[in-house]
């Protein structure tokens, strides 16, 4: 997979997919978003890169970078 990684709807709207930025096919399908967070997870900790979450209506809902961070949190 390359850099980010999405949860999103699938296309058929009935699973929730988890796929790289550029693919055009998703690395796998899920029954629940939960499922699907959990698996691109680890994915994204795994390649070092950013977690992108879509909610419902498509629009992404979440971020969190498991990477080389640009604006790291002071803290």
């Amino acid at each position: 997979m390359s850099k980010n990684v999405h949860v999103a709807r699938s296309k058929n709207g009935d699973q929730w997919s988890v796929k790289s930025e550029k693919s055009k096919k998703a690395f796998k399908n899920f029954d629940t978003q939960k499922q699907a967070i959990s698996a691109a997870r680890k994915i994204a900790i795994k390649n070092q890169s950013e977690l992108l979450i879509h909610g419902e209506n498509g629009k992404i809902r979440e971020k969190n970078s498991y990477g080389n961070d640009k604006f790291p949190p002071k803290g």
